[in-house]
């Protein structure tokens, strides 16, 4: 009896492999942006690009959940990035407060702003325009403020992080790989999600929220805890890295800065997608590092590539590419079947 449709121990062993099916492409993504510093050749320079780009690869994950997972268009991954950047940096600096504790803090209430926020969004049955309307405003708030409390933030002109001065964190490889770590958690949990309950409800939400409903779906939970989960791990990366770079301004965080180009990225990689993220971030940041001996006039060079990519493939490069993998696929495994029948 095959131990794989066998009684005994072949429903554990199929599900084992299952997973490790499905956590495939999380090891292959991480596995080669673990190279990022092998590649960087010592380079202090390219390894700060290659830190900003996990970075916005984590951002573009966290909106993904949100948006790609539950229709929730979430405006303010950089005013959660600042929650929990400021509040990581300045905890130690007025009070006194350990790193560790104070990045925890700042990672907790920046998923409880997001989780507020999509609460009122679902209780006042907000529609996806909507949504993305009230947390714009909201992330234009949190970035007046921090421009406007001076004495406390620094304004325009940021603050020199003193937390985390002397670590490790502020050496240029191991803060790459503690910013690997955070995206390692965020695709880790994001596959997590599409393979839970969750996921299904996320995805019947997103496809036709009022026949989720009507299946059985609990909207407010469904998208409350999604939303979480975004601002938690936005909040994580954004006060991380405020340790890692050593500096922060609200332009760090602000929706320019971040949210306009996760949405860039994520359109890009794709939708909805586990490693569209990746993908969408790499041909941003490499774009636009190719782009800068233009100066003023790659901005207009960088938008005519973006909407040329964006004619070309709709849907991103993963759905793309995964659309022609499964045309060529039974093209390849026929010759297979061919041979195995004429064998038998």
């Amino acid at each position: 009896m095959s131990l794989l449709t066998g009684s005994g121990h072949g429903p554990p062993l199929a599900r084992r492999d299952g997973i490790a099916r499905g956590y495939l492409p999380v090891v292959a993504g991480v596995g080669s942006l673990a190279l990022g510093p092998v590649l960087a050749g010592g380079s202090r320079y390219l390894l700060g690009v290659g830190t900003l780009m996990l970075v916005l690869m984590t951002y573009a994950v966290a909106f993904n959940v949100a948006f790609g997972g539950t229709g929730q268009l979430l405006l303010a991954i950089g005013a959660f990035g600042a929650v929990s950047g400021y509040t990581t940096v300045l905890l130690p600096s007025r009070l006194a407060w350990p790193v560790p504790l104070a990045l925890a803090v700042g990672v907790v209430v920046a998923g409880l702003f997001a989780a507020a926020l999509s609460w009122i969004a679902v209780r006042r049955r907000l529609d996806t325009i909507f949504v993305g309307v009230v947390t714009l405003t909201s992330s234009l708030v949190v970035h007046n403020l921090l421009l406007g409390n001076r004495e406390l933030t620094g304004g325009e002109t940021g603050l020199v992080v003193a937390a985390g001065s002397g670590s490790a964190l502020r050496d240029p490889v191991f803060g790459y790989y503690a910013l690997l770590a955070v995206l390692t958690v965020g695709l880790v949990g994001h596959r997590a999600i599409q393979r839970s309950a969750l996921g299904w409800a996320s995805r019947a939400l997103r496809d036709d929220p009022d026949a989720a409903a009507l299946a059985g779906v609990d909207v407010a939970r469904t998208k409350v805890l999604a939303a979480t989960f975004a601002g938690t791990l936005a909040g994580l990366a954004g006060g991380l890295f405020a340790l890692v770079e050593g500096f922060i301004s609200p332009t760090t965080y602000a929706f320019a800065t971040v949210d306009v180009r996760v949405i860039v990225v994520v359109a890009f990689g794709g939708l909805g997608t586990l490693l569209g993220p990746l993908v969408g971030g790499a041909a941003v940041i490499v774009l636009d590092e190719l782009l800068r001996p233009l100066g003023q006039l790659r901005l207009a060079v960088y938008g005519v590539a973006l909407l040329v990519l964006f004619l070309g493939l709709p849907r991103g490069v993963v759905p793309a590419w995964l659309l022609v993998w499964r045309r060529w696929r039974p093209r390849r495994t026929r010759p297979d079947a061919d041979e195995r029948t004429s064998a038998r």
